[in-house]
């Protein structure tokens, strides 16, 4: 291809960008940049590392620190490091602070969606069976008496993204990981 060519077509996406009406962007609240939406476009998952990082905060170690605003769960390691993994939040009005504890653990966890999911969503079954097509994937840690969860997800696309109804939502392999690292008993912090 010609670099004449290459200029026309660099110039007719920057037209097409510049053209589409400001009501077409939004802005992605975590890199600030703008998500420019387009018909049939598919979601694609993006990885989100699991990392060592440091970490400041006076948590004791064995300590899960959730970062609703930057979409991350750390695992408190101690000595200024933690474990960083990328989660799914909860959506507006939906979202939630708070400590909590881990009340209980389950490996392939069943899922009843509570009432108030069925009055918004009649169309979920109301019950499923563990096993990979179920919503809470590979693992769950339940907190405290809440219907809230740290769980898996077949849905590797929401990871990053706020649009659960509270729960946090991990890639199966990283809630495995965190699963076994954690014991009834964990405290949980939730941060806005």
């Amino acid at each position: 291809m010609s670099r004449f060519t290459h200029l026309l077509a660099g110039l007719a996406c920057a037209f097409a960008a510049f053209a589409a009406p400001a009501s077409a962007y939004e802005i992605d609240p975590l890199t600030r940049e703008p998500i420019v939406p387009f018909q049939n476009l598919i979601p694609q998952a993006t990885a989100i590392p699991r990392e060592v990082v440091s970490f400041q905060g006076r948590y004791a170690p064995g300590t899960i620190v959730i970062s609703t605003i930057e979409r991350r769960l750390y695992f408190v390691l101690g000595n200024g490091q933690a474990i960083r993994y990328g989660v799914g939040v909860g959506r507006p009005g939906f979202d939630w602070a708070g400590t909590k504890l881990v009340t209980r653990k389950a490996e392939w966890p069943t899922w009843t969606p509570p009432a108030e999911m069925l009055r918004r969503r009649p169309d979920l079954p109301r019950f499923m069976k563990g096993g990979p097509d179920n919503p809470m994937g590979a693992r769950a840690m339940y907190l405290g008496s809440t219907l809230y969860r740290i769980h898996g997800s077949n849905e590797p696309d929401t990871i990053g993204q706020a649009v659960s109804s509270g729960c946090i939502r991990m890639m199966n392999e990283d809630v495995v990981d965190l699963y076994e690292r954690v014991r009834v008993g964990t405290r949980v912090v939730v941060q806005r």
